[in-house]
């Protein structure tokens, strides 16, 4: 996570407040829309029609209604069962609402294509081009979509960054980007207006230092940052010298990513994961678990959260933490649009180390060699034909070999 040779935007003077969880994000996203006089932009891959995502549209529409302009972006996939009536809702408030990819109808959506695995999976907003909200929760309720037999007891884990300072400047760039391209036909007209959004950062979004915090938006896509994400996590793990903690809801790195792990571990850094242990989606979890062995043969400690759903994309390495969208498996490193802040400041990583370390101390079940290895013939049978799938799907990228 150093500055080269990922070539990382690094900026100082930023303020950034760590968010966990739905309890801290809505509120803090919430009061700032409301308090809007001039902008929101609000991009998300889920926007769920459930108590907190009516609270989120309430302030959205109501936002519009008083003469603030609002866009908002949903991934077609991620957000095809409600896209629709957002979109109807937000645009007779007033406001813009574009969808990216949306799904094909009826049996078409029965052929396989690599462009429909490309999705809109960060969530990022600015308000009034002053104020980001960065990290890995969609407008869902961390309550209202768990099933009652899962036996669940604490809410999806997950993190945002609230940030003031020069960062946002590199936040709204990147929306008005995906947001003029999504007007194809404007460009089709007028594609020098694409050129000079491309090469030049407009003017009036840029943000004067506010804070004391050295950070750099880190973004995924398929054009010109296709591997900075990754990169920038091989750097840090190769540079680490203490310690590198991971809590990541889909762990499926690539074979050069894992043997940097072992790497670390091997030269004496702690390397710990955090992973799922609530299955929300059997055949990663599974294909997750599949690895899990030559992990824990690597001196890699593998913990699984237990009390609810984990949805984190977060890591501390050192003195450096990473807060966003991206998981570490193919379909954020190979194929979605993620973005993720890298925070080069102590308190910041050591409050972050420190609630995860909570999670694993309240939460965590630690994953014993010997037990791993005792498992079923069963258990081992659905990991590892999960792993194969899984791979199938890779293959639809061109890159399975790094998999």
């Amino acid at each position: 996570m150093k500055r080269e040779p990922v070539r990382l935007d690094w900026t100082d003077g930023n303020d950034i407040r760590l968010l966990q969880n739905g309890a801290d994000f809505f509120p803090s996203l919430c009061a700032a829309i409301d308090a809007a006089t001039v902008s929101v932009h609000l991009e998300t891959y889920i926007f769920m029609l459930d108590r907190s995502g009516e609270m989120v549209l309430r302030c959205l529409a109501e936002a519009a209604l008083r003469g603030v302009k609002v866009r908002v972006v949903l991934d077609g996939f991620g957000s095809a069962a409600t896209a629709d009536e957002v979109r109807v809702r937000l645009t007779n408030a007033g406001a813009q609402c574009r969808i990216f990819r949306p799904e094909p109808r009826w049996f078409a959506k029965l052929i396989p294509s690599r462009s429909r695995l490309r999705r809109l999976h960060r969530k990022v907003s600015v308000i009034d081009g002053q104020i980001a909200y960065v990290g890995g929760i969609n407008i869902v309720d961390d309550y209202d979509d768990l099933d009652p037999s899962d036996g669940l007891t604490a809410p999806r884990f997950d993190f945002a960054v609230k940030v003031r300072g020069p960062v946002v400047t590199d936040a709204a760039y990147a929306q008005d980007l995906l947001w003029v391209r999504l007007n194809w036909a404007r460009l089709r007209r007028h594609p020098r207006d694409w050129n000079r959004m491309r090469l030049a950062k407009p003017h009036h979004v840029a943000v004067a230092p506010c804070g004391q915090m050295r950070a750099a938006l880190v973004l995924r896509d398929n054009l010109r940052f296709r591997q900075t994400f990754e990169r920038a996590y091989l750097l840090g793990i190769t540079e680490a010298r203490r310690d590198i903690l991971i809590a990541n809801a889909y762990f499926f790195p690539g074979v050069q990513f894992r043997r940097a792990l072992a790497r670390a571990a091997a030269r004496g850094v702690r390397v710990r994961l955090l992973l799922q242990g609530k299955v929300e989606y059997r055949m990663q979890y599974h294909a997750t678990r599949s690895l899990y062995d030559q992990l824990l043969r690597d001196g890699i400690e593998i913990y699984e959260y237990m009390p609810g759903y984990l949805h984190a994309k977060v890591a501390v390495i050192d003195n450096v933490a990473t807060v966003g969208s991206s998981n570490l498996d193919p379909f954020s490193l190979l194929l979605a649009r993620e973005a993720n802040v890298v925070i080069d400041d102590q308190p910041f990583a050591w409050d972050l180390q420190e609630r995860l370390e909570t999670a694993i101390r309240e939460g965590g079940r630690f994953i014993r060699p010997l037990d791993y290895q005792r498992r079923g013939l069963l258990r081992r049978w659905v990991d590892a034909a999960s792993y194969v799938l899984l791979r199938i799907g890779v293959a639809l990228t061109g890159t399975s070999d790094k998999y």
